[in-house]
């Protein structure tokens, strides 16, 4: 019932949680401790053999399981919890953020303020750049940055990256470019193919979006006519908001990549603010356009993130989104007090996004 509630990220979560894997190591510690010692004891030969320690640690062994299935039943009860969950997605949200942002594939352009650096794109068309082919079917679920900048700076290359981590790839898809292709061997196209890791399902390790997007899913589950719970979708709508702001605030990674000497080595597209908003508030403004509670706390929550947004391209998203749920809003006729209180947290909004832009001039 509860993951059906809160999607299947619920069942991951369990069996990642410390707490269950200590529960249930100890049952089965138990139970094969208890049938080893089982075997041992004997009574119908002319020897009569019965281990006592033995027994007696088996009886300490299963009045310990019955402490720890209390102690699960209260976990669990717990961990079940429509807060719980938004919190650990977060913390996921948050993690991936601060390992991602700013990039740490080589040098962004920033870092050379003071040189002089070629930053022209080579064409990776079949003439220049040679394809590397996915092996497997599959998400992207990392890619290892280290070994791809090594790999080019070695062999002095340039490799055009097609694809970012949670994007979906079909096996003998290209995944990226080499440039140029005569100094390409087999060799050195399966080393950069390595390089990516292809699973079944995304990971939030190089992936903001997917964390973003079960935040998402949680509350768009919340606002279903089945469901009906806002109170959780509000709670997902909060967590987001840390997740923007945190964002916001950082460098985002230029898609060209240098290495040392300030030589281009890795092309690769990154994760915009813009897109982490549009997953962030489309879905939920239009799940939750008959809840006013909804609409009022995602205007609040461009609000918090806009007094933290230093990029006029940010801004204008985030402006860009408040006029759409005020519009949504205006379409359903919300009278009384919450249209009132709406009015006053997008006029405010608003205003935070004014002063913000002129700042940024």
């Amino acid at each position: 019932l509860a993951s059906s509630q809160f999607g299947p990220r619920l069942l991951r979560t369990f069996m990642r949680d410390t707490a269950n894997q200590v529960v249930l190591g100890t049952f089965i510690a138990t139970f094969l401790y208890c049938l080893l010692v089982l075997r041992t004891i004997r009574g119908l030969d002319e020897r009569e053999f019965v281990p006592h320690l033995s027994v007696t640690v088996g009886v300490l062994l299963g009045v310990a399981s019955l402490g720890v299935l209390i102690y699960f039943i209260h976990h669990v009860s717990v961990s079940i919890q429509a807060s719980y969950i938004v919190k650990t997605v977060s913390q996921d949200l948050c993690g991936a953020i601060d390992r991602l942002f700013p990039d740490e594939i080589g040098y962004g352009q920033n870092d050379f303020k003071n040189a002089d650096l070629d930053t022209t794109i080579p064409s990776p068309s079949e003439a220049l750049g040679q394809r590397v082919d996915s092996k497997h079917s599959g998400y992207v679920q990392a890619i290892n940055n280290d070994r791809l900048l090594e790999i080019a700076s070695e062999h002095d290359l340039v490799i055009n990256v097609l694809l970012r981590p949670g994007n979906f790839v079909v096996v003998g898809a290209e995944i990226a470019s080499i440039v140029p292709s005569d100094r390409c061997s087999p060799e050195l196209i399966n080393s950069v193919s390595e390089t990516f890791v292809i699973g079944r399902e995304r990971t939030s390790s190089q992936d903001v979006e997917f964390a973003v997007s079960q935040l998402v899913e949680v509350a768009f589950r919340a606002l279903s006519p089945g469901i009906n719970d806002p109170f959780t979708a509000v709670s997902c709508i909060d967590w987001l908001t840390v997740g923007l702001c945190q964002l916001a605030g950082r460098e985002l990674p230029s898609e060209r990549r240098f290495d040392s000497d300030g030589q281009l080595r890795v092309i690769a597209n990154s994760v915009s603010f813009a897109g982490v908003a549009n997953i962030t508030f489309n879905q939920i403004r239009d799940a939750g356009r008959a809840t006013p509670l909804i609409s009022i706390r995602l205007l609040e929550a461009i609000a918090a993130t806009a007094e933290r947004t230093q990029r006029s391209e940010d801004i204008q998203t985030l402006r860009t989104h408040s006029q759409l749920i005020w519009e949504s809003a205006q379409e359903l006729s919300v009278v009384g007090s919450d249209r009132v209180k709406l009015e006053r947290v997008f006029n405010d909004a608003t205003r935070i996004l004014n002063e913000k832009s002129l700042a940024t001039l």
